[in-house]
């Protein structure tokens, strides 16, 4: 437990709220929740129950995988990047999860392994060139997992590189039919489309869907906020002002002097820094509301501290709340504003930032 003011508010409601938003897209389809980096930084365990209505979750981490598993969750529970080890296929069989297989080593421990029925996801790189077997070995990938009696069921799965981009529509196409191409024929469950697809390519839908930045209440274009797209954040840091400074003309503020007054003006110190999660490379004219005001940063931030503008801010003073981003400030607009985007921000929030979760009926510490 801290006194320390900044922590981060988790907005159940935002959250299954988005979670129908997600269903509004897909109709049929199921849905696979991404939970990874521990829920996009938002806890696993809470958001998992938020989103227990889901079809399924997709995470990286056994480790968590099997905590989910403990936890009661029995909807399937696929590992984005398989198994690591013939060891851990043991794992996979004794929590009874589905692993991504996407290299040929994986196809040698699977041949090792004495394990029986674990389900698979046949990763196809279709154009993204990171994960998965090319559309020419497909074939071979495909006869040795059928032929292999420690495996389960099959489904096929691909991911998209620009599917965020407005301007490369022809990617998506190009990418989706060398999917259709690739598995022509095949009666196997597939999976394509996350958050960007979801929205704007319907098409690519097919079985599964895996929605991430969306549930989160983020936008996962340039080109549309969230609030346009009617998602909810779901996170919202918030800190107070521990400080206020006068500054005359010439001075400097914060290591290396990277900001200047011009005039006089009054600043205010927030207790929130790099080491809580909020970006370093920051500059000054980062969004940040005080006092549900907007203003700005000034300079770099520092491991536990950042400076702010308050010459706008009518009557600031010690302790007054300060949102780093959420609600009233979306986390794409400081994700902009920092050269990122919003998916670092929510993944960096540093494990000393309490959490507290909240809803209509709940309010209690993470």
């Amino acid at each position: 437990m801290t006194s320390r003011p900044i922590h981060a508010q988790i907005n159940i409601s935002a959250l299954k709220h988005n979670l129908s938003v997600v269903r509004s897209y897909t109709s049929d389809t199921k849905i696979m929740v991404i939970v990874k980096a521990d829920a996009y930084g938002h806890g696993l365990l809470h958001i998992a129950s938020a989103l227990k209505n889901a079809d399924g979750f997709a995470m990286l981490e056994l480790d968590a995988a099997i905590c989910l598993r403990n936890a009661g969750y029995q909807q399937p529970i696929l590992l984005l990047e398989g198994f690591f080890s013939v060891a851990e296929i043991k794992l996979f069989k004794q929590y009874q999860l589905s692993a991504v297989i996407h290299n040929e080593v994986q196809l040698e421990m699977l041949a090792l392994s004495k394990q029986h029925e674990i389900d698979v996801f046949i990763k196809i790189n279709t154009g993204m060139n990171r994960l998965g077997f090319t559309p020419e070995k497909f074939p071979y990938v495909l006869q040795s997992l059928a032929s292999n009696s420690n495996i389960g069921n099959i489904s096929l799965m691909t991911h998209f590189a620009n599917a965020d981009d407005p301007v490369k529509n022809e990617t998506v196409q190009k990418q989706w039919q060398c999917f259709n191409t690739t598995t022509s024929g095949l009666n196997l469950p597939r999976s394509l489309a996350n958050s960007a697809a979801i929205i704007r390519h319907p098409k690519t839908h097919a079985d599964w869907v895996r929605p991430g930045i969306m549930l989160y209440g983020a936008s996962p274009f340039t080109d549309k906020t969230a609030a346009e797209l009617n998602l909810h954040p779901v996170m919202t840091v918030t800190s107070r002002l521990i400080a206020i400074q006068n500054l005359t003309a010439g001075d400097k503020v914060g290591y290396g002097g990277l900001f200047q007054a011009t005039r006089p003006m009054r600043i205010g110190i927030v207790a929130a820094g790099y080491a809580d999660g909020y970006p370093r490379h920051a500059l000054t004219n980062t969004p940040i509301l005080v006092k549900d005001q907007l203003t700005r940063t000034l300079g770099h931030a520092s491991m536990d501290m950042l400076a702010v503008d308050l010459s706008t801010v009518k009557n600031a003073q010690l302790g007054d709340s300060v949102t780093l981003w959420g609600e009233g400030l979306p986390v794409n607009e400081v994700a902009r504003a920092t050269a990122t985007i919003s998916y670092e921000l929510l993944c960096a929030l540093a494990p000393r930032v309490e959490k507290t979760l909240q809803n209509s009926q709940l309010n209690s510490k993470l």
